[in-house]
């Protein structure tokens, strides 16, 4: 019963510990936010 929860919390800081790597990875891949303003001419009739 001990060897298995040894293996549970080795697994458990492992999964952890490859969470987050990943989140260091793809955590910093959100868009970019910049302001675009492009003229527009308007023509009533």
């Amino acid at each position: 019963m001990r060897k298995f929860f040894g293996r549970l919390l080795m697994m458990t800081v492992a999964l952890c510990a490859l969470g987050f790597v990943a989140f260091a990875y793809v955590g910093d891949l959100a868009p970019q936010h910049a302001q675009v303003s492009t003229p527009v001419t308007l023509t009533l009739k």
